[in-house]
């Protein structure tokens, strides 16, 4: 079961969907004990429409499913791209219309918050990274990725999205060289305790803010975020023109570099 990654179709009920992805990993308590601390980390790079971050209605949902099982805290949190302001990002995303009828919901703007660095000893092309110090500070971590194509990292799901916890100021030199090496070994500092694509919609080439457009109409669910990725490059590579045509997913270098690392290959 650590491995496998669970795919549903949506049809009309969103919410439904996003349960049953869990259920099939056991449910939602599996991953989650009363009174919890949850973090929840979506895409909040920008705020440009869905799949360029994440989709509200989806963060929404799965926010509604942590309350409802007990959680003690749900806090949903994240760092925008380096050349932009993430109070900004969040707010036109629409965080407080997120936050409206859920007073239970707290927003972290981790850019207001401490960073703790942390040494990465298996690290070959990224030595250390600062981290959110809430990231210590909570009992479980749930990540939102979206799928999609990126023009420099050529693919983002959920390794790439660990880069919104990493200190902005260091997030430049990251992508001077050895960019997708960097991504899997950042992903060093944290695991995620469930993931939870939202791969309704990808884009198949551009990315990340805007790219060409597909509509897969799946929710997908895993703890291995190696094994979520191979799965989503292949939903790209079933679109024709994408721009991963003729690629092993798993010679990626994020995700080669992932298993090199030992990433949740458990």
């Amino acid at each position: 079961m650590a491995n496998s990654v669970i795919k549903i179709e949506v049809k009309d009920d969103l919410r439904a969907a996003i349960a049953q992805a869990v259920d099939a990993l056991g449910g939602i308590r599996r991953f989650l004990a009363p009174g919890d601390k949850v973090l929840v980390k979506p895409n909040f790079n920008t705020a440009d429409p869905f799949p360029g971050s994440s989709d509200r209605e989806f963060v929404g949902a799965f926010v509604d499913l942590c309350h409802e099982a007990g959680a003690g805290e749900v806090i949903v949190g994240d760092s925008c791209t380096y050349f932009l302001k993430t109070k900004r990002v969040m707010e036109k995303w629409g965080c407080h219309e997120l936050q409206a009828g859920r007073p239970w919901l707290r927003l972290a703007n981790f850019d207001d918050g401490q960073w703790v660095s942390q040494l990465l000893p298996q690290g070959k092309f990224l030595k250390s990274v600062s981290t959110p110090e809430l990231l210590g500070q909570v009992d479980k971590v749930f990540i939102l990725p979206c799928l999609k194509t990126h023009k420099l990292a050529q693919y983002t799901g959920a390794l790439k999205l660990a880069v919104g916890l990493m200190r902005p100021a260091e997030r430049l030199a990251m992508h001077f060289r050895h960019l997708q090496e960097k991504i899997a070994e950042l992903n060093l500092a944290y695991k995620p305790d469930l993931i939870v694509m939202d791969a309704r919609k990808c884009f198949i080439t551009g990315g990340p803010m805007n790219g060409e457009l597909r509509q897969p109409g799946l929710v997908l669910a895993g703890t291995d975020r190696v094994a979520m990725d191979i799965e989503g490059v292949r939903i790209i590579q079933s679109y024709e023109g994408n721009d991963l045509e003729g690629m092993a997913p798993e010679g990626l270098p994020q995700i080669k570099r992932a298993v090199e690392i030992g990433i949740d290959r458990s």
